[in-house]
């Protein structure tokens, strides 16, 4: 599946080694350090992402006409997100009702990360790497970042939700849909109030003779609160997350694959009538919730004592 405009190992790169706004500097970095310069894309290129980008997504509703081949890998078209089962220590204040948002119902800037790495010498397929993906997917996350799967697993249409370290000591409750799924690809979306407006693909295939596992984003920060933290070190941390990642499902494998990053800035524009979806910010709902505690325990403590008179 090919979810933007380039294949699989066709992206860009930009700022591993150091953050690069500038839509024209576009650098490609791997986890050694080495960068080299990488050519920007034409306007005629960008358009054509960005087209591609509206036949996906239109209103947080699934535009794309789906074939009979395939109609099953993907999600039905919903209005709000349900979450069928929640684990006791999980929280839905950010999910549930929420409408699944794509790059161009952001505030920030798009980019486009890519995040890749080759199991050499080892003989695994692709449809075996994400079989294993799927079914062990919250252990490969870092420390503290927890991913509740669907009782289903990650299927198409099922909903998942998160519990994110945010810096600070502080924790984001949020969510994603199964926006995509196949045996060799399967694709997240995030929801109103999460830090990324966008999705991220998963995928699995053969190039030279080994297997490659990707991980590509194409996304925008929410609102304007992301946005300051994404230029703050967050997007730093966001590709530390997934070169993590990347490194642990090596591992799995047997594998001390070196992670490969690209990133591009697609669309340098900040989209300021989107600025509203602060009111929907993740974040800031968390943090609310979690001081608002206590006031919860002695209301439950006080209903306990009023049933027992």
């Amino acid at each position: 599946m090919d979810m933007t405009s380039s294949s699989p190992n066709e992206s860009y790169d930009g700022q591993d080694s150091q953050d690069t706004n500038d839509v024209g500097d576009v650098r490609a970095t791997d986890t050694t350090g080495t960068t080299e310069t990488s050519t920007m894309p034409d306007a005629a290129q960008t358009s054509e992402v960005l087209e591609t980008v509206q036949t996906v997504q239109t209103s947080g509703v699934i535009a794309t006409p789906l074939s009979p081949r395939d109609a099953a890998n993907w999600a039905e078209m919903v209005s709000t997100l349900r979450v069928a089962h929640m684990p006791s220590d999980a929280v839905s204040l950010n999910v549930e009702g929420r409408r699944v948002v794509g790059p161009l119902q952001g505030f920030g800037k798009m980019w486009q990360k890519t995040f890749w790495v080759r199991l050499s010498g080892v003989q695994v397929t692709p449809a075996e790497v994400i079989t294993t993906w799927k079914e062990e997917f919250p252990t490969f996350w870092p420390k503290g970042n927890r991913f509740f799967k669907p009782l289903t697993g990650i299927a198409p249409g099922e909903v998942a939700v998160l519990s994110l370290k945010v810096g600070g000591g502080m924790r984001l409750s949020t969510g994603v849909l199964v926006l995509y799924a196949d045996d060799e690809s399967f694709t997240l979306m995030t929801p109103q109030g999460h830090v990324l407006a966008g999705w991220i693909t998963f995928s699995a295939y053969e190039e030279d003779g080994a297997t490659v596992a990707q991980a590509q984003l194409l996304i925008r920060a929410n609102d304007p609160l992301y946005e300051i933290g994404l230029l703050m070190g967050g997007h730093r941390q966001e590709n530390q997350f997934w070169i993590h990642t990347l490194s642990a499902l090596a591992a799995r494998f047997g594998v001390n694959g070196i992670v490969q990053t690209r990133q591009i800035c697609i669309d340098p524009r900040l989209q300021w009538r989107q600025a509203g979806n602060i009111w929907q910010n993740a974040a800031v709902r968390t943090t609310i919730y979690t001081l608002g505690a206590p006031a919860r325990w002695v209301r439950q403590l006080g209903r306990r004592g009023g049933n027992q008179l």
